[in-house]
């Protein structure tokens, strides 16, 4: 077959092989389902259907009854300063606010960072927050890890030292279909030790995994096939297991590790995370690589080698063209190579992630010692908005204790007291973290959320906290499902290689082991690490 001879469409000037036509702003904009559309007119009346109803018509039982003693410190003090009627009332505005962020980021009626503005905003003018409290998210340590993260993975993209690693892989490892779904596994968990922008990591890889795609014969639209929906969901995957494998892996992961330090001795370091989630998740993309290729997508006999003429050509003419290795790229990866490890040995100097991360920002952008320049680097200021905005929310919740006490209520509605066995807690959070990423956009907000209810959950059980709260943080990354539930299903959902039927397939079976997983090493893996407690399951 003679190259670019594969049916389907390709952006940009039309050569499959041509790796600048899957840049980002290359790829067309994907039409939106009729159920999308439904979703996204419904979207704005419902929101302020809710508001009026939570905030103004109806306040819920659970919410005039709640025990005080539940509440955490911060909840606890304003409402000893306030008085409970205005608790009351603040709870009841704090659950309006919450339900119309969750309903518009589904909904995607409008843009995401404007649905955080509005969630900023209203908690302000409801006084749930004062405007330093909700202003002040913008300063977070995890959004300045998020922005020091893409100023070193522009170092990366300016170097060519990720695209250069990349594809030396490949073309080492990668000259047949199943070597290359490997090679792409060994190089999201490579990545994710040094990027902790799951987009970025999307960014950077899109355009070297769909020219693969091309060379074994898919294309976008009517060319799309088996290969090319393995290749890009399981990327969309590894994209995200390889985030679970470091605390470092994504803002959300910093994020959960801090509020679970917040309430107990020590803290959760970044080895701790490592040698916990590593192993789980290299098993799961193997799994994931297995079942993609032999059951759900399997690979015709003809697409397990490459299609495109002179295709793996093109891949060594691309990496020749990035020349030797020059002097910025070997202090690129000198930077990185520092950074991860005074990230692995955190537990010995104390150094939070993001202020190692902040000096070597500082040190990739300083004048004839750095590498990279402002006008180099590219932070999407609309996803750093829309972080704030969920910030905002779990800022709320620490104010108003309104997980807290929606634990408490439905704990006491289904019956279960202090006897209640470690193993049930364990099934029912973990597994509500789990499928709550069906209904999320946010991992930062399901984090915020299901972290702390994890944590006074085990608490309120007399529980050890890391025993609950930990495995249900490493629950976060399973956003892999529908489009709206990550920023990278979102950029890969609109390559048009894969259908959404065809994620939901091989997302649910995905999120599903994910969650046997998290069961199967409380059992074991996590025991032999003092994470959960002993003989508490029975299983084995």
């Amino acid at each position: 077959m003679k190259e670019n001879q594969v049916s389907g469409s390709v952006p940009g000037n039309g050569d499959a092989l041509d790796m600048g036509n899957y840049r980002i702003d290359q790829l067309p904009k994907r039409a939106k389902s009729s159920t999308e559309i439904w979703m996204a007119r419904a979207g704005i009346p419902l929101a302020i259907l809710a508001f009026i109803l939570f905030g103004f018509a109806w306040t819920p039982e659970f919410l005039r009854v709640f025990n005080a003693d539940i509440l955490p410190d911060s909840a606890a003090a304003t409402l000893e300063e306030i008085g409970r009627d205005e608790m009351i009332r603040r709870n009841a505005f704090m659950l309006a606010v919450f339900l119309v962020g969750m309903i518009l980021w589904t909904a995607q009626s409008i843009p995401n960072y404007l649905t955080s503005l509005i969630v900023i905003i209203s908690l302000v003018f409801t006084g749930v927050l004062t405007e330093r409290q909700a202003y002040a998210q913008l300063g977070h340590p995890i959004m300045w890890l998020n922005i020091m993260s893409f100023i070193l993975a522009s170092m990366l993209v300016k170097t060519g030292l990720a695209k250069r690693f990349t594809l030396w892989f490949l073309l080492k490892f990668g000259r047949t279909a199943p070597r290359v779904f490997l090679s792409f596994i060994v190089i999201n968990v490579t990545l994710s030790a040094f990027i902790s922008a799951t987009t970025a990591k999307a960014a950077i890889m899109l355009p070297i995994f769909m020219v693969i795609a091309a060379i074994y014969g898919s294309r976008p639209g009517e060319g799309k096939g088996n290969f090319g929906r393995n290749i890009v969901l399981q990327n969309l995957l590894n994209i995200n297991l390889g985030a679970g494998c470091f605390v470092t892996g994504s803002g959300a992961n910093l994020l959960a590790a801090a509020l679970i330090s917040g309430a107990i001795a020590g803290g959760v370091f970044f080895a701790d995370w490592m040698i916990a989630m590593l192993p789980t998740m290299v098993g799961l993309m193997l799994i994931g690589y297995v079942l993609g290729m032999k059951l759900v997508f399997p690979l015709e006999q003809r697409e397990k080698l490459p299609q495109v003429k002179g295709g793996m050509e093109r891949l060594k003419k691309e990496y020749d063209k990035l020349g030797p290795v020059r002097w910025d790229e070997i202090r690129a990866a000198v930077i990185f190579l520092t950074i991860l490890s005074l990230w692995a040995t955190d537990r010995l100097h104390g150094i939070s992630p993001t202020a190692i991360a902040f000096v070597g920002g500082i040190v990739a952008l300083m004048p004839r010692i750095g590498i990279v320049d402002w006008n180099d680097v590219d932070i999407p200021w609309h996803l750093m908005l829309f972080s704030a905005g969920a910030y905002c929310l779990g800022a709320g919740f620490a104010e108003t204790g309104l997980p807290n006490i929606a634990v408490d209520a439905f704990f006491t509605t289904i019956g279960l007291d202090r006897n209640t066995p470690f193993w049930v807690l364990y099934l029912i959070l973990t597994g509500v973290m789990c499928y709550s990423a069906l209904l999320s956009q946010s991992k930062t907000m399901r984090a915020m959320i299901f972290v702390p209810i994890a944590i006074g959950t085990a608490q309120h059980f007399d529980y050890p906290v890391i025993s609950l709260a930990l495995p249900v943080a490493f629950l976060i990354e399973h956003v892999y499902v529908l489009p709206f539930n990550s920023k990278p299903a979102a950029l890969l959902y609109e390559t048009d290689m894969y259908s959404l039927t065809d994620a939901i397939k091989y997302g649910l079976i995905m999120m599903t082991l994910g969650w046997l997983a998290i069961i199967i090493m409380g059992e074991t893996w996590f025991r032999v690490l003092g994470i959960t407690p002993d003989g508490v399951f029975g299983l084995f």
